[in-house]
């Protein structure tokens, strides 16, 4: 079994760093080969790329576009009206990509509008999103990009987000049926939402395309008091085979480099 590789994600960790080319750094200083991130896109891509160059860590995700947050967008893939500002993001997104060498770009979902019915909205929210992941995917197959989806819990994380379960996401891309989009894992959210996360990963492991970590309910690091059992979760992505990065998208207790310690213990325990 290959050894399973994590990531930093640093829209989360190293926020103590003031600029993200000083988070990759301190990422590459603390062990890590690779990092992950939301949005970028307020930094110089040239100036990301020599800080992935110069420390040799790969960029493995990064964000579209959430749209207009001050107005309360998070992404526009799902939602109807705005396909035109979801293709300037998604080719915002993979210029970026390319300029950094980053071959998986989650494409999000986007919000419900305020104080609407969800059953009222879902069905035309998932026709716009179906649309739009299927022109995604012919756009990012030709660069060799896979596009990810991924459900955000509403339970605790966002009540509106229009994306919020593995069972929904997977029935979405069965209905844009290509292999450029995949499905994007992060537990904490599948935990809130669904439970049931040895059969739902099994189920579904050959449609993952990313997996991130975070402790519930807390959120913290995965060795954090919580919910899951991350050393039986880690065995079970080990023994089906999960090639990727584990993006750790978490809030660290304290800094970040004294929450890193579960990844010294996960380590040496294989070793």
């Amino acid at each position: 079994m290959a050894a399973l590789k994590f990531c930093a994600n640093i829209s989360w960790l190293f926020t103590e760093m003031g600029d993200f080319p000083q988070r990759i750094r301190a990422a590459a200083a603390a062990g890590f080969r690779a990092v992950e991130a939301a949005w970028l896109y307020d930094c110089d891509a040239e100036e990301l790329r020599q800080a992935l160059r110069r420390t040799g860590v790969e960029l493995v995700l990064l964000n579209t576009p959430p749209g207009d947050m001050k107005s309360g967008d998070l992404g526009l893939a799902a939602v109807p009206g705005r396909e035109q500002e979801f293709r300037k993001g998604l080719d915002l997104a993979v210029k970026y990509a390319k300029a950094l060498d980053c071959r998986r770009i989650h494409l999000m979902a986007g919000r419900i509008p305020v104080g609407a019915d969800y059953a009222a909205v879902a069905m035309e929210m998932e026709a716009t999103f179906v649309q739009n992941l299927k022109h995604a995917a012919n756009v990012l197959s030709k660069e060799g990009i896979l596009g990810l989806i991924e459900p955000i819990n509403t339970r605790i994380t966002d009540p509106l987000y229009f994306l919020h379960s593995p069972h929904q996401a997977a029935d979405i891309l069965q209905k844009v049926g290509h292999s450029a989009i995949k499905l994007q894992m992060d537990v904490f959210h599948w935990q809130i939402m669904d439970g049931n996360l040895s059969r739902n990963i099994r189920k579904y492991f050959p449609i993952i395309g990313h997996v991130q970590v975070a402790q519930v309910p807390g959120r913290n690091e995965p060795d954090a008091a919580g919910e899951l059992n991350f050393p039986y979760l880690f065995s079970l992505l080990e023994e089906l085979g999960y090639q990727g990065y584990i993006g750790c998208e978490y809030k660290p207790a304290g800094s970040t480099d004294a929450g890193l310690k579960w990844i010294q213990l996960w380590e040496q325990r294989q070793s």
